[in-house]
Order: C-alpha cells, then sequence, then structure tokens
C-alpha cells in the first residue's frame, strides 16, 4: 500500500500509528509530499482531487481519503482486537472521541495556517482566538475522558490514539502555549500512552 504522506502532519501519524498497533506498518510505503491549502499537488490529485493528505492507494489500486476512512481501513484487515469495536456502545463512544481528536486538531490547524501561511497584514487575531477557545474545550473534554482511558500500556482504540496524535501536535507546533496545565489525569495518560513503540516510531519532525 502506499500512502502519501508529509512527517509533520498529524493526521498521516495517525494512519501510520494505526498501521504499527495493528502490524502492518511495513506493509505502508510512505510517498513524501508536502502540500499547502494555497496550492494542489499534481502528484496528490491524481489519487486524491482535494489535494489532501494523507491518502492511501490501497494493494488493489484503490484510492482512499481521509484518516478516518484509511484507519478503519487498516482496522479491517488484521486480525487482532479491532481498533474500532464493530458494534455497540463501545464503537459510538470510540467514533465519538475520536471525532473530538479530530476537531481539536483541525482548529489547531487552522489557527497554525493563519498564523504561518497568512500575510501578516491580512491575519485575524479573532480567528486565532476563536479556533483556541474551541482547542481549549476540546482539551478539557479529553481531561474529563481520560480516567476511562485505560493505562496507556494495555489494549488502545482509535479514540485513544486520536488523543495522543493530538496532544503531541500541539506541543511539536506549540501554536497555544502550555496545553498541560489543569488536565492532570489527561497528561498522566499522555506521558503513559507516548511510551508505545507505534508512538515513538513516529514522532513528527520539521
Amino acid at each position: 500500500m502506499k500512502l502519501y504522506s508529509t512527517p509533520t502532519s498529524p493526521f498521516v501519524r495517525k494512519v501510520l500509528v494505526v498501521a504499527h498497533e495493528t502490524g502492518q506498518a511495513a506493509r505502508v510505503e510512505t510517498t513524501f509530499l508536502r502540500p499547502t491549502p494555497v496550492k494542489a499537488d499534481a502528484t496528490l490529485s491524481q489519487d486524491n482531487p482535494l489535494s489532501k493528505i494523507p491518502a492511501l492507494v490501497t494493494d488493489d489500486g484503490v484510492a482512499l481519503y481521509d484518516s478516518a476512512v484509511i484507519c478503519e481501513y487498516l482496522d479491517s484487515l488484521h486480525a487482532g482486537p479491532r481498533l474500532i469495536p464493530p458494534a455497540g456502545a463501545a464503537r459510538w463512544r470510540t467514533l465519538r472521541l475520536a471525532a473530538l481528536a479530530d476537531g481539536i486538531l483541525e482548529a489547531g490547524i487552522a489557527a497554525f495556517y493563519e498564523q504561518t501561511l497568512r500575510p501578516e497584514a491580512y491575519r485575524w487575531p479573532d480567528w486565532i482566538l476563536g479556533q483556541g477557545e474551541k482547542v481549549k474545550q476540546g482539551l478539557d473534554a479529553l481531561e474529563r475522558e481520560a480516567s476511562a482511558f485505560g493505562d496507556g500500556a494495555g489494549a488502545v482504540d482509535l479514540g485513544q490514539i486520536g488523543a495522543a496524535v493530538t496532544i503531541g501536535w500541539l506541543e511539536f507546533r506549540d501554536v497555544f502555549g502550555d496545553i498541560r496545565g489543569g488536565r492532570p489525569v489527561l497528561n498522566a495518560w499522555y506521558e503513559r500512552f507516548r511510551a508505545r513503540e507505534s508512538m515513538k516510531a513516529t514522532e513528527p519532525h520539521a
């Protein structure tokens, strides 16, 4: 399988963590690209008309996007415990948590692009503040959920992976400064989770 990727993308990292956790990392060949929101990448656009990463081309030549779809696809291919429970309350809890993590990332990335890509004269401080409020509220919600995450070393699900990748990216980009204050349960869980081999193997780098 071919994965269009860049080492700084948290959505790519989420896919790669899933690949490691499901024993499929060796099957995924990464193709490095660095698309931007202001210019489509011609190579990427051949497989994803939205010109966004990640995009996965399966062994059958089918292109899949976005990260949520790719993660569910990878989760369907292995014989171990599912990262997305197949049914019942656990499924909806996992998908809700994964959506929360994705939403925090989307707000963080929107603020990051505003600060780094938009010409300084046109930057909108209220936009950055608004996205920061979403990030804060999302992290506070993760703090309330974190006591149910387990010890970080045992069984995991896609929601926990998303939460860990989100915290990792926010600290990597440092868009909003300290995100740890007032969230002791989440922080303690994250410190344990980030020690997993899947997380260490996918650390972002500029």
